[in-house]
């Protein structure tokens, strides 16, 4: 099971309305497809590289487009952490657990 947590779901809406100013087409396939992106990492948990910055072997990011989908294995499910463009330094407040 895949969950996300409140963060990681406020960055989506944020990433969401963003786009959504210039193209609310393009901000529904970018938001649905990194959504999708994740469906099926609870089979293929270490599909994602390690996070360079945490260098966790549990914590780890999958690349869409421009942003990375952070993610942690845990023990009965993958939780999404947070969703960040590339060109962002990963901070400690991006990836906190609520």
């Amino acid at each position: 099971m895949v969950k996300w947590t409140d963060h990681a779901k406020t960055q989506l809406r944020h990433i969401y309305e963003h786009i959504e100013q210039d193209s609310p087409f393009y901000a529904k396939r970018v938001s649905e497809s990194l959504v999708k992106k994740t469906i099926g990492l609870d089979a293929l948990p270490r599909k994602g590289r390690k996070v360079p910055e945490l260098n966790e072997d549990v914590v780890r990011e999958l690349s869409l487009y421009s942003y990375r989908i952070i993610y942690e294995i845990k023990t009965s499910y993958i939780e999404v952490l947070a969703v960040i463009h590339k060109r962002q330094d990963l901070q400690a407040e991006e990836i906190l657990r609520d």
